[in-house]
């Protein structure tokens, strides 16, 4: 099986890193269409296919995964059309807010089965949460789309109504985590710790509180309860976040992203 990332920028390009590293394809199954020579020579070196002719990428690809700004994705794949497969061939889109019945209206009938996906950047290290929709696709083909990405993360099949909800919840979440590691990571440096403890504590604890929720199923509340202690530091240290709006700010910042 062939599949060819149509945009190695940020996403496409942590995605491609993703491929790699499952194994699941060799190397020359792999293909990278980009305009940029340096993305193009960047994943040449990684022993993919590159190249900067966006139709020669697909030419012979099993799965067509595009992933570029929401405003290009009609240009690229309006550019795509007479390379695509309606039969034999899956395609990808990987464009936050463009529409299936937008990209079908398209391409028409030389549109392939059809998956709006999200993923985050974590998947170039085999951690993404990625979300799948399945447009008019069948359950053999979801099944396929659903095990690669499975192999680069964690996979939810959902409808497109709650897409944007978990784009904000998982590609833009990640960021919101980060913001949340610096700050802490700030904070440990008030405390007295170098910059850089500071910031592995920080990961550490953060590490440390996923793997204990994956291993007892707690609600994280129900953890929580676990290390608070009557007049103890930690629900002092809770509540003051609170008082500054920690919990309405997260939330906040989800609906706005999911607008």
């Amino acid at each position: 099986m062939k599949i060819t990332m149509i945009g190695a920028g940020a996403m496409g390009g942590s995605t491609v890193e993703g491929l790699i590293k499952t194994r699941r394809f060799k190397h020359d199954d792999i293909a990278v269409g980009d305009p940029s020579q340096a993305v193009v020579d960047r994943f040449a070196a990684l022993g993919v296919r590159a190249t900067t002719d966006n139709r020669a990428a697909v030419s012979d690809a099993d799965i067509v995964c595009v992933c570029v700004k929401p405003w290009l994705a009609e240009a690229v794949l309006t550019d795509l059309k007479p390379c695509l497969k309606p039969k034999g061939q899956l395609l990808v889109v990987i464009a936050a807010g463009v529409s299936s019945a937008s990209i079908q209206g398209w391409l028409g009938e030389q549109c392939p089965p059809l998956f709006l996906v999200i993923p985050n950047i974590a998947i170039a290290q085999l951690q993404s949460m990625t979300f799948i929709v399945p447009c008019g696709a069948s359950e053999g083909d979801t099944a396929v789309v659903k095990e690669i990405f499975d192999a680069m993360g964690h996979t939810l099949i959902t409808d497109e109504r709650h897409l944007a909800a978990g784009t904000t919840l998982a590609s833009c979440g990640i960021a919101y985590a980060m913001r949340y590691i610096r700050a802490a990571s700030e904070g440990g440096v008030e405390l007295g710790f170098k910059a850089d403890e500071a910031k592995q504590i920080v990961m550490q604890t953060v590490r440390g509180a996923v793997e204990l929720l994956e291993a007892t199923g707690l609600h994280p509340e129900q953890a929580i309860d676990q290390v608070t202690t009557p007049g103890g530091v930690t629900i002092k240290g809770l509540n003051e976040m609170e008082h500054a709006g920690f919990t309405s700010a997260v939330i906040r910042g989800l609906k706005a992203g999911a607008k």
